[in-house]
């Protein structure tokens, strides 16, 4: 089988919102290639190993890249993609270069380029990412380990965004609380919840295909009982009341979420968002605080914010 390799040129800022187009037309997996990682300072007391080669990387910007089988729809898909990606402007979100160019590959191409890419990754102290084709023993009786099948849905669980997420959700989920996560995508936040001792989870999502890869992802950590995906847009017609609330979206949607999340998030509980950039960060904490939460930490990774608010 033949697949097209869709290369895309563009922004740090564009790479959540670019990877959602590419998801939502039929990619099989995204790898972004950001020349940032190449002189990164790492702490190594997670044990994370790089073996970076700088020609991967561009020399200015990042690089995404998805693969789709090729069909007789592809160039529609194509355009449909470039269209998606430069209407993106309109919400003030800088494309950059927007520079697309597709490839042609087979599968065990495919399948190589994309695995290369992800191998374990301890991302706290508590939790290591682990690809289901890779062989990982846990180093401490307390680590936590996440299987994850990143073919399945976009967001392989190491990205910054998702990172301050599941370290907030180290510090608020308690035994036996209920959490929501919002836009769960492949369920890595809600499997983390699960894994922290969260006895009920609700993962939401608005895509079918991210519901399907959640719930096989909730499958394959053996998490069933814990968690319950479902097909939703955003809290609309949630009527529990959750110990945790947690999204991991744009900034624009977060601000449209706020005061739903102050309906559904319980006195006293949690309320973490992330996937923010810098230049929104504001406005995101003057949502959350208008909603009636109390901004208690804010997270920065790279160029991204999180925020840990509680609900007065």
């Amino acid at each position: 089988m033949k697949w097209t390799e869709i290369s895309i040129h563009t922004t740090n800022e564009a790479v959540e919102p670019i990877s959602n187009i590419l998801h939502e037309t039929g990619a099989s997996g995204v790898v972004i290639e950001d020349p940032a990682e190449l002189s990164k300072e790492r702490v190594d007391q997670f044990g994370e190993i790089y073996d970076l080669n700088p020609a991967d990387y561009p020399d200015d910007g990042v690089i995404i890249k998805a693969y789709m089988p090729v069909n007789s729809f592809m160039i529609e898909t194509i355009e449909a993609i470039k269209q998606g990606v430069t209407d993106l402007s309109s919400f003030d979100i800088d494309i950059g270069k927007n520079h697309v160019t597709t490839t042609e590959v087979n599968e065990e191409d495919w399948a190589t380029a994309w695995k290369k890419y992800y191998t374990p990754v301890k991302i706290s102290e508590t939790f290591t990412i682990v690809p289901t084709w890779e062989e990982y023993e846990p180093s401490t009786k307390e680590e936590l380990i996440i299987e994850l099948d990143p073919g399945m849905a976009f967001g392989t669980g190491t990205h910054p965004t998702t990172v301050m997420c599941i370290q907030a959700l180290e510090r608020t989920v308690k035994q036996d609380d209920f959490v929501v996560d919002v836009g769960t995508g492949s369920g890595v936040l809600s499997i983390a919840a699960a894994l922290l001792g969260a006895s009920n989870v609700m993962a939401l999502d608005l895509d079918e295909v991210a519901v399907k890869a959640a719930r096989e992802n909730v499958e394959l950590n053996q998490l069933a009982d814990q968690i319950t995906v479902k097909k939703s847009d955003l809290l609309h017609g949630r009527a529990e009341r959750a110990d945790v609330v947690v999204a991991n979206i744009l900034a624009e949607v977060i601000m449209k979420l706020t005061e739903d999340a102050a309906k559904t998030v319980r006195k006293n509980g949690y309320f973490i968002t992330s996937g923010i950039i810098q230049q929104k960060k504001l406005e995101v904490k003057d949502a959350i605080i208008a909603a009636g939460f109390d901004i208690e930490e804010t997270l920065v990774m790279e160029d991204w914010v999180a925020f840990i608010a509680r609900r007065k």
